[in-house]
């Protein structure tokens, strides 16, 4: 019965604890429609998340956050040189297909926000059976393509299999 009522507990934290810190106040009005979102978001939209999220390894995960937020890092700093020093023009760009073994949706959708969250790098598309992705990516010679997909495989893809799957 809660379980129906509240779908996704976790979910429900984060929107009103997010509602209240946007409007920085804990007056009775902004506590109660802190609830309110929190109870009704998750129970409208619990048909969109395509499975339960279970975090295998926990551990892991805070890893991996703590790598994606260093290379958001990296990848800013490598960025900015590029698009400040004198002839950006010229950068070698292109798409990359990179095979995907990760199957979970939660997982994809994780690789997803990270890939696009990195600077230099945009997600393109999925194949329809979520066999490989298209990815464009700044700064990447032709002969470079091989290693960066290894690195997203090693980096990214591996840990998420693990904590999701």
């Amino acid at each position: 019965m809660i379980k129906r009522l509240l779908p996704s507990p976790i979910l429900s934290l984060v929107i009103a604890v997010l509602w209240l810190m946007l409007n920085q106040s804990l007056g009775a009005g902004d506590l109660l429609m802190a609830l309110l979102l929190a109870w009704v978001v998750p129970l409208f939209t619990n048909s969109l998340r395509p499975t339960p999220v279970r975090i295998r390894k926990p551990w892991l995960f805070a890893k991996l956050v703590l790598l994606v937020n260093y290379d958001i890092l990296v990848s800013n700093l490598k960025v900015a040189r590029l698009i400040l020093r004198p002839g950006a023009n010229d950068v070698p760009s292109r798409f990359v297909r990179i095979p995907l073994d990760v199957r979970d949706p939660n997982a994809l959708a994780v690789l997803s926000i990270v890939l696009c969250l990195t600077p230099g790098t945009a997600w393109g598309e999925i194949a329809l059976d979520r066999s490989a992705l298209l990815m464009h990516v700044l700064e990447l010679k032709e002969e470079e393509a091989d290693d960066f997909v290894a690195m997203i495989k090693r980096r990214y893809e591996r840990p998420l299999m693990e904590i999701f799957e």
